[in-house]
């Protein structure tokens, strides 16, 4: 009898527990993303994670899906759009031809200084960006820097001069940027980033395109021997939300979530930074051959690619495009 009473109390006890932590949340916010752990993007969002649990006290529950746990790069916009997640963060350039006006960072060559990048979030061209994302049903919510320095890989041979690219099946990342490439003899296939290790073990792919501090964390190294560093473009991943979800909130958690994002954006800065400071070391100790993009071949590379994809960027976006490479430009 006092065993039955005991076990009795235990359960009680349980579901008083469950209860509690029932209550303890007053939402859920599911964030998705396609990066591994060791990707500092993922260190960012738990920063993230620990900033919303602190300043709504536990009201907001945030739960972080890395590598397309529960949904692949490409369900991302659809998933959030209709509610099947609270949020997402993906590319800038994953948007391709839905939203072209997104692939602004990646015209070659335009936008790659530091003290401009820490402009970006809040700006005008910001404020564009964000209202064509709501067109597409989704609140965007931070803008996390990634990148100011590309690196091209390759396997056979390194790609230092622009005759280096003809005939390179290079992996591409959307139609309006991949011009540049198209232009130099390049063949290039837009492929999210979590497919580009296998294409290019396969030999799908010759050559790789990515950021240095993820050849890194998706290593680049087993599979490729060369890389070639430059800067190339600046790449933004972007967190946005349900706005359905949004608006259920509180106004004082929404505030809290808008401020975790904006020390976020700016956390982000110094960590990308600080990473790829040393990711070239990190490569080279892993048997990569880095080359070093020097000033001349920089010029070289942005005579040749540059108004290539200005030209197709302009074509899919029209005065917007315009306006906002403008923007870009005067930060």
């Amino acid at each position: 009898m006092v065993r039955r009473s005991s076990l009795v109390v235990v359960a009680t006890l349980a579901l008083a527990v469950a209860a509690q932590s029932a209550r303890a949340a007053d939402a859920t916010m599911r964030i998705s993303h396609q990066v591994p752990v060791a990707h500092h993007l993922h260190k960012a969002i738990e920063g993230f994670k620990v900033e919303v649990e602190k300043r709504t006290e536990g009201k907001i529950e945030v739960k972080i899906f890395p590598a397309e746990q529960i949904a692949k790069a490409a369900e991302h916009h659809p998933s959030v759009a209709r509610g099947s997640l609270e949020a997402a963060v993906a590319t800038n350039f994953q948007w391709g031809n839905t939203i072209p006006e997104m692939n602004v960072m990646t015209i070659p060559y335009l936008f790659t200084d530091l003290e401009r990048i820490k402009k970006f979030p809040g700006s005008d061209a910001a404020k564009i960006l964000e209202q064509k994302l709501e067109q597409k049903g989704v609140k965007n919510l931070a803008w996390f820097y990634i990148t100011r320095q590309s690196i091209f890989t390759s396997g056979k041979k390194p790609i230092v001069q622009l005759a280096d690219f003809r005939g390179m099946k290079i992996r591409g990342l959307s139609t309006i940027s991949d011009a540049g490439l198209v232009a130099v003899g390049a063949a290039p296939t837009p492929m999210a980033a979590p497919e580009v290790y296998q294409a290019l073990e396969s030999g799908v792919l010759d050559a790789g395109i990515t950021d240095v501090s993820a050849a890194v964390s998706r290593k680049f190294y087993e599979v490729q021997k060369f890389g070639t560093v430059a800067p190339y473009f600046s790449v933004y991943f972007h967190m946005f939300v349900n706005p359905a979800w949004w608006n259920k909130l509180t106004p004082a958690h929404r505030a809290a979530l808008e401020a975790s994002a904006r020390k976020a954006e700016a956390d982000m800065v110094t960590l990308t930074e600080e990473t790829a400071a040393v990711a070239g070391k990190q490569l080279r100790e892993r048997g990569m051959t880095i080359h070093d993009q020097t000033a001349d071949e920089q010029k070289a590379w942005a005579a040749a690619m540059q108004k290539p994809v200005i030209d197709a960027f302009v074509k899919a976006t029209g005065d917007d495009g315009r306006k906002l490479i403008d923007l870009l430009s005067k930060l």
